[in-house]
């Protein structure tokens, strides 16, 4: 099991720090609901003002993107639910894979994580390795 690296590491959040946080994901959640609103709001606009083929193209170009955009926040929004569900369980400030304390700076950053510093690191090594043997093995196929 990975050990934190410092002292704060080893300490569990207050209630205060928690309920801190706990408004900062409300906070971000509601910022990406206003904002797929907006997005919605825009893409009905856009569809009115596409007079020809070259604005047609265009508009869609950059609803593409927009909608990617929004892909990404729905994943966070996600996590930021999930975040939330865990503070209702009590378990927000422990890490999901070693069950150590998440430090407070790492939630500060990242107050929708589920993995301390140590795991999270591990995870990225692994995912690294995974595709490096990916690119390796698609190499050696041609």
């Amino acid at each position: 099991m990975p050990m934190p690296n410092t002292e704060d590491d080893l300490k569990r959040l207050s209630p205060e720090e928690v309920l801190e946080l706990k408004t900062i994901l409300d906070e971000k959640r509601k910022s990406l609901i206003d904002s797929a609103r907006d997005t919605l709001a825009a893409h009905e606009m856009d569809e009115v003002r596409a007079p020809d083929e070259v604005d047609q193209a265009s508009t869609e170009y950059d609803q593409s993107f927009e909608y990617r955009m929004r892909d990404r926040e729905k994943f966070l929004l996600r996590k930021i639910e999930k975040a939330l569900q865990r503070i209702e369980e009590g378990e927000y400030d422990l890490c999901e894979s070693c069950g150590n304390p998440i430090g407070k700076k790492r939630l500060l950053a990242r107050p929708e994580t589920t993995y301390c510093i140590v795991c999270k690191e591990e995870q990225e090594r692994q995912e690294k390795m995974f595709q490096k043997k990916r690119q390796m093995r698609a190499t050696l196929e041609f």
